[in-house]
C-alpha cells in the first residue's frame, strides 16, 4: 500500500518534529556522565518493557510498546519536568497533552486519534498495559539515576518514594522496586559519607 502524498508528507513532518526529543534533556546523567535525553530514555524504557513482559500475564505486548513510545512525546515541545517540580505545577498533564496535539498536527487524522489515545490511557492509567507502563517509566527513572553520574547534590533518598504508587500494587514491578531501592540506599549512604567531613 502507497501513502498518499499529502499523508507522507505529515507524517515526515511529524517524525523531524519528535526529533526534538534526542536533544531534550532529562534530570539525569548516563554512566558516562552524559545528560540523558527524553528519546534516550524512551528506547530503555520500551527495552525493560519488551524484557519483563512476560511476566505479566495477559498483557497485550504491542499495546505496551506503542503506550512506552508515546508516553512523553508533548515533551518535544515545551521540554522535560522533574519529578520535584511536577508538584508546583498542577497543570502539567494539561500542557503536555496540548502539546501533544500540536506536535501530532501534520498526521492524518487515524494516527493521530491513535497515538493521543494510547497517551490519554497512559496518563490516566486506564489499563493493564498503561499500569505497567507507568510503574516501568519510573522503575527506569531510578535505575537511571542509580546508574548515572550524577551530580553530588542529587537527592538519591527521594527516589525512594518517587512513583511508589505505580509500583507497590504488582508484584512483578514490587519485586524489581526492591532491588532498585536497596541500589538508591546505597548511593544515597555513600553519598552521606563522602559529604561527612573526616573526625579531628
Amino acid at each position: 500500500m502507497t501513502f498518499p502524498a499529502a499523508d507522507l508528507h505529515g507524517i515526515l513532518d511529524f517524525i523531524r518534529a519528535a526529533e526534538s526529543l534526542k536533544h531534550t534533556t532529562r534530570i539525569a546523567w548516563t554512566s558516562t556522565g552524559q545528560q540523558e535525553s527524553v528519546a534516550s530514555h524512551t528506547w530503555r524504557l520500551c527495552l525493560l518493557a519488551m524484557v519483563v513482559a512476560p511476566r505479566f500475564p495477559g498483557v497485550d505486548v504491542g499495546k505496551l510498546l506503542r503506550i512506552c513510545i508515546v508516553h512523553d512525546l508533548g515533551e518535544a515541545i515545551n521540554g522535560d519536568i522533574s519529578a520535584k517540580l511536577q508538584a508546583e505545577m498542577p497543570d502539567k498533564s494539561v500542557q503536555e497533552r496540548r502539546d501533544l496535539l500540536e506536535l501530532t498536527t501534520p498526521l492524518p487524522s487515524s494516527v493521530r486519534d491513535e497515538i493521543v489515545a494510547l497517551w490519554d490511557e497512559y496518563e490516566q492509567a486506564a489499563s493493564l498495559e498503561a499500569r505497567i507502563a507507568k510503574g516501568l517509566d519510573k522503575l527506569e527513572t531510578i535505575l537511571q539515576h542509580n546508574q548515572g553520574a550524577m551530580p553530588d547534590d542529587f537527592d538519591f533518598r527521594f527516589n525512594l518514594e518517587y512513583g511508589a504508587k505505580y509500583t507497590n500494587d504488582d508484584p512483578v514491578l514490587r519485586t524489581i522496586r526492591t532491588v532498585l531501592d536497596e541500589e538508591t540506599e546505597r548511593r544515597a549512604r555513600a553519598q552521606e559519607l563522602r559529604a561527612t567531613p573526616p573526625a579531628p
